[in-house]
């Protein structure tokens, strides 16, 4: 059973799906703070002892990621970048509430993308004009042949458009992907160093350890060594020593 956060969290995002829908005004400001309360309470509902599963919190997430992006894109200026700052938009999978037949983030996808479209045609067919243009436009589209010349053009300019945002978009994939893998092949680089380093120390310790044990040995050697000459110098010393005495009794002095 949903907690009444989790209750209260889905009534608010519903509501900016559903505002999100509408045509907006500049003046429009509900949906920024409805989308930043939903970053609140989506970060309350993490910590909730009662949060819902793993799947539905990664749900709720895209779609507030969604809201989000659309904000961040309807504030750019040019009508290219928020068109392809619409391509790049993935909404949400499943319906938010019980009565929805498509999800809503899907179908305000659908009409950004129509709404671009739509002022793309009209920069490209030249709305900016003053009005002895537009009525000269106007009069050269009562033709029916620059009607389908016109179409036909801007068809080719719209599918030129759509090749290039998509040609950029593979090579974002590609330089992405390339990161990847150029990441993935310095962190393997990266722990075999560390792996080696790991090996060298390791052999340093032992060989210290072998060292020390040497110069242990070596040092007992030189004292055993000390104290065979030491006793063999007085033994020495002491046969001289008693050679003398017994030359002086067996030899006394002339007189």
């Amino acid at each position: 059973m949903a907690s009444r956060l989790e209750i209260n969290f889905i009534r608010l995002l519903s509501r900016c799906e559903s505002i999100a829908s509408e045509k907006r005004g500049e003046a429009e400001w509900r949906l920024e703070k409805y989308v930043g309360a939903l970053e609140e309470m989506l970060v309350a509902l993490r910590k909730s002892p009662s949060k819902p599963t793993l799947e539905v919190l990664t749900e709720y997430t895209r779609k507030v990621d969604f809201l989000k992006g659309l904000l961040e894109a309807e504030k750019l200026s040019s009508t290219t970048e928020k068109a392809l700052a619409n391509q790049f938009l993935a909404p949400g999978r499943t319906p938010t509430i019980a009565n929805e037949r498509m999800p809503a983030t899907k179908t305000v996808h659908m009409q950004t993308k129509a709404r671009c479209t739509g002022e793309m045609r009209d920069e490209l067919l030249g709305t900016g004009l003053s009005d002895k243009d537009s009525s000269d436009l106007r009069n050269r589209r009562s033709l029916p042949l620059d009607e389908r010349q016109s179409a036909a053009e801007l068809d080719a300019v719209l599918q030129h458009h759509h090749n290039l945002q998509e040609k950029l978009a593979d090579d974002m994939l590609n330089l992405a992907r390339n990161l990847k893998n150029n990441s993935l092949a310095a962190q393997n680089i990266i722990k075999q160093d560390n792996q080696t380093l790991s090996q060298s120390m390791r052999q340093a310790d032992m060989n210290f350890e072998k060292l020390k044990t040497e110069s242990e040995r070596l040092e007992q050697h030189t004292k055993k060594s000390v104290n065979w000459l030491l006793w063999l110098m007085l033994i020495l010393v002491s046969f001289t020593f008693i050679s003398m005495i017994l030359f002086i009794r067996i030899f006394p002095r002339l007189r």
